[in-house]
């Protein structure tokens, strides 16, 4: 898996001999101070990516998701926990488990760099439009390359089935997560599936539980923002990410499957 978007910086258009400057660049240029223009370049801000092929992508994510919300909702002990332990989990493991799914699944993807239309309409506007998307919150070529090293990682240490299944208990059994009513029984039941995780493995490897457990937490270092813009953004548009995900785990009636085409906007 790579992204298809050089990570050099092309030379900037607008100090190109055979090419006029971008309109662009002329646009944002009547805006700046004079002799502005020389120090800033836009060539030198940080790119922006969306998915190459977001269809495709987008639906196998949303096959990942659901095959991984389904997993939690048939682990026995999940059930015993209260309901706001269990909300708590579901909203501070999503996002490893997701992932881990992606590498069991292998799932591959490719970005290219997005258009930025916003900054145009920003300048025609004079930033009066109203209800803009933020700045920051497209997907950076550098947040998606750290993303695809944790995943790399993850495909080198080719887990077993029964190793996929156990880490998934230590991941979602987290007893870290601040406000849990019962963190001491979650905190057990962690220690029971790194115990049952450690257990698959030859005397003379204890070293690969090490490393697996240290792929893990880089999982846990990827920010939910990234995966909900990259994979699920294109095809729920506005909606919150965490209010779906409780809806999928409480089932709430006509709750699509598959692919959230209905909720596109």
């Amino acid at each position: 898996m790579s992204a298809s978007v050089d990570t050099e910086c092309e030379k900037c258009r607008c100090h190109s001999k055979d090419k006029h400057p971008a309109i662009l660049y002329t646009l944002l240029s009547q805006n700046l101070r004079p002799g502005g223009a020389r120090q800033r370049c836009l060539c030198q801000q940080r790119r922006t990516v969306c998915l190459r092929t977001p269809h495709l992508t987008c639906q196998a994510a949303s096959d990942v998701l659901l095959r991984t919300i389904s997993f939690v909702k048939n682990v026995a002990a999940f059930h015993l926990l209260p309901r706001e332990d269990q909300l708590l989990l579901l909203d501070g493991c999503w996002v490893p488990l997701f992932l881990l799914g992606l590498v069991q699944g292998m799932v591959t993807f490719e970005v290219v760099e997005a258009p930025a239309p916003s900054m145009l309409k920003k300048i025609l506007l004079n930033g009066q439009s109203k209800g803009q998307e933020p700045e920051g919150t497209q997907p950076t070529l550098a947040a998606v390359q750290r993303l695809q090293w944790c995943l790399n990682s993850f495909w080198r240490l080719d887990l077993s089935p029964n190793e996929y299944t156990y880490l998934r208990g230590a991941i979602l059994f987290n007893p870290d997560i601040p406000g849990l009513r019962a963190p001491l029984y979650i905190e057990s039941l962690q220690r029971e599936a790194q115990r049952a995780l450690q257990e698959l493995l030859h005397p003379k490897d204890q070293g690969r539980f090490s490393r697996i457990l240290r792929v893990t937490s880089s999982l846990r270092s990827v920010p939910a923002a990234l995966v909900t813009d990259l994979f699920f953004r294109p095809i729920i548009g506005d909606a919150d990410m965490g209010e779906l995900l409780v809806e999928m785990l409480v089932e709430v009636p006509g709750w699509p499957q598959g692919p959230w085409l209905p909720l596109a906007r």
